[in-house]
């Protein structure tokens, strides 16, 4: 396997990854709220959160300028680790309740759906 055939796995990958994300948090949006336990609500205004944070994260790095010296091999693999790197710092920030933004949202749809 060529270093070309592997960028493109890596690039796929990333794709699918992103668009998956995306596509779980409309599932679950998209969905009948007024049918939700209150732990599902929060599961999903958690996720929403993590969502925002990952996609406020990923525009911050767009900012840092890049390094000319790297190949597009590297740099997919760079781009790839460092998101999945991204996901998983949202995810543990909107755990620890750092945001709020869960919890706000949460309470403000509870209201809205008089659960």
């Amino acid at each position: 396997m060529d270093i070309s055939s592997l960028n493109s796995a890596y690039a796929d990958i990333y794709g699918t990854q992103q668009s998956q994300t995306a596509s779980k948090v409309e599932e679950i949006l998209d969905g009948d709220m007024t049918q939700k336990t209150e732990d599902e609500l929060m599961d999903a205004c958690k996720q929403f959160e993590a969502y925002f944070v990952e996609q406020m994260f990923k525009k911050m790095m767009d900012t840092v300028p890049k390094s000319e010296g790297t190949t597009s091999y590297g740099s997919n693999m760079t781009e790839y680790m460092q998101d999945s790197l991204l996901q998983e710092i949202a995810t543990e920030s909107t755990e620890g309740n750092s945001l709020g933004l869960a919890q706000m949202l949460y309470e403000q749809m509870k209201r809205n759906y008089d659960l």
